[in-house]
């Protein structure tokens, strides 16, 4: 029974171990990647599938998952899979690093000028920069005994091939389908793997562990989204607000410290551009100094201003690491529309009489108590008896107006319709 036990636990251990990358090179990514390599390789599995559809990333983290690609002691075959899926600038140095490249009918490879790396450089540094990037993918190439000369144009040139262009340049070893047909045509080919020749063994039907992002992985993935971190910039931004305009509402407070939080490693992760994340600070500035400061709006159009110019250049290095335009459109038309109702209800209260304190006295209507004129008199006014003055007699009993207010004497006159009477 034991035996028995022991030969479905051998048969049914997975050989090939497999990752999808469909997301731009983050670190979280590199993390998922690369705990992937070292899993398959500890628990001894015969191949490391790599499915690859990404428009590229960061520099930094697609070095990352290199050198655990170089480092592995078994072959890692790059997928790029599905049809119209594309292994574009970081991801293109990920498939060059690989042992094997293999490529679905409909899909490219290439493009990989530094500036796609999320990069703001001067010509003198793009040149660097290219120069370095030329020389790594082309050392990747040498490597592994690819076509040295299109990795230089991939860079310099920004060129991307098509599958069919791609194996007949010798850049992929592989067109296939689908999954079962590249492990077709590579199972039993040798794969120079290090210092010797490993011969690729898998046994029909194939096992594969298709391993998916952890709960942490996937959380750290959608937070290196530009427009979540930008949300969460701007949920931050409001929740502070509302705090900081209602003291002890305790709630909006917490919810925009753990978005500001939040917001803060999203950015951490991203090619910001400290120019943007000054406007929108400045922006912040402006709408909280509009709350205490009675600018007539003035400082809230600054702040929408420079939230619109912060919002756009927030972060550089390419399409994909812009915050879309209907988000910003949204949050600035949000934002524009509730300090807009603050501002109007700031400008409304000059246009309400005051119904407090001796300002709010004038105006009203009360009745004489006693015999009113330039010497004195007393008149009730709100059920408070007061020193009344009037330039005119005013007998006891008429209905009398206030004019004015001078310490705890009022100016009063007689009202119109007891004239008329």
């Amino acid at each position: 029974m034991m035996w028995l036990i022991l030969l479905v636990l051998t048969v049914s251990k997975p050989e090939i171990y497999k990752v999808t990358i469909d997301s731009p090179i983050t670190p979280s990514v590199a993390e998922y990647v690369t705990g992937g390599i070292e899993k398959a390789n500890k628990n001894g599995a015969k191949l490391f599938l790599l499915l690859i559809d990404t428009p590229g990333g960061l520099d930094e983290s697609m070095r990352t998952i290199n050198k655990a690609i170089l480092a592995s002691e078994i072959p890692v075959v790059a997928y790029i899979y599905p049809e119209g899926a594309r292994a574009a600038s970081a991801g293109a140095f990920i498939a060059m690093a690989s042992h094997i490249i293999a490529m679905a009918p409909g899909t490219n490879i290439g493009a990989c000028h530094p500036v796609a790396l999320g990069q703001q450089m001067d010509s003198i540094m793009v040149k660097k920069a290219a120069n370095d990037a030329a020389s790594y993918l082309k050392s990747l190439a040498e490597l592994r005994n690819r076509n040295t000369k299109w990795a230089e144009e991939a860079v310099f040139d920004a060129r991307s091939s098509s599958a069919e262009e791609a194996l007949r340049e010798k850049v992929v070893e592989y067109i296939a389908l689908n999954e079962n047909e590249l492990l077709d045509k590579i199972n039993g080919t040798a794969v120079p793997l290090k210092d010797r020749s490993y011969i690729v063994s898998l046994t029909k039907p194939y096992t594969v562990l298709d391993i998916k992002m952890g709960l942490r992985e996937k959380l750290l993935t959608i937070l290196s989204n530009p427009n979540i971190a930008y949300i969460l910039l701007i949920l931050g931004f409001y929740g502070l607000f509302f705090e900081l305009s209602n003291p002890g509402s305790i709630f909006p407070g917490v919810v925009g410290a753990i978005c500001i939080i939040l917001a803060f490693y999203s950015l951490q992760t991203l090619p910001v551009n400290y120019a943007g994340v000054a406007f929108l600070l400045l922006a912040v500035s402006l709408f909280v100094l509009e709350v205490f400061v009675q600018s007539s709006g003035i400082l809230a159009v600054g702040g929408v201003i420079s939230f619109i110019l912060g919002s756009l250049l927030l972060f550089k290095g390419g399409p994909m690491y812009r915050v879309s335009i209907p988000v910003i459109l949204v949050s600035t038309a949000m934002t524009a529309a509730f300090f807009l109702w603050i501002v109007t209800k700031g400008v409304r209260t000059f246009f309400i009489k005051p119904k407090t304190g001796s300002e709010g006295l004038v105006g009203e209507k009360g009745l004489a108590k006693t015999n009113i004129d330039a010497k004195g008199g007393t008149c009730l006014i709100h059920g408070e008896l007061w020193n009344a003055k009037s330039s005119e007699p005013i007998s006891k009993g008429e209905e009398i107006e206030v004019v004015k207010v001078e310490g705890l004497t009022l100016y009063v006159k007689r009202c119109e319709e007891s004239q008329n009477q």
